[in-house]
């Protein structure tokens, strides 16, 4: 997949959920060009990134008692057990399987995860007065 651009159009007017998805952003892009010896390191640090901000929208979705929450919170359960997978693929030396999961299949997913449960979680969360 090529390169991530972030733009405003990737916003969704959440200050917190913007700040996480810009700086995934920059982490997934280093990973589609990084040496095999720096994989790890961005990997480790996407996953400590991703569950970080994950857990930050689980709050904020329980916060404001968002309608679809056990749908969007399973999908970052789902997520999560995948990276944590593919985090043990890494840890037993499978480069390549874990480099073709960062360059194809986590961009594709932080893409559609954004413009669809992202979307609607943000839009319900700023008429309940979040920023």
């Amino acid at each position: 997949m090529p390169l991530i651009t972030w733009t405003d159009a990737l916003k969704r007017g959440i200050g917190f959920q913007d700040d996480d998805h810009e700086q995934a952003v920059v982490v997934m892009n280093a990973l589609q060009t990084c040496s095999d010896a720096e994989l790890p390191k961005l990997f480790d640090e996407l996953h400590a990134h991703t569950k970080a901000h994950l857990a930050r929208e689980d709050e904020l979705m329980d916060r404001i008692g968002f309608f679809a929450a056990s749908v969007h919170k399973g999908e970052h359960a789902r997520v999560l057990t995948e990276m944590q997978a593919y985090k043990d693929k890494l840890d037993a030396g499978d480069i390549q399987t874990v480099r073709t999961y960062v360059e194809e299949i986590v961009p594709d997913w932080f893409v559609n995860h954004l413009e669809s449960m992202d979307t609607a979680t943000a839009m319900f969360a700023r008429q309940h007065g979040e920023k």
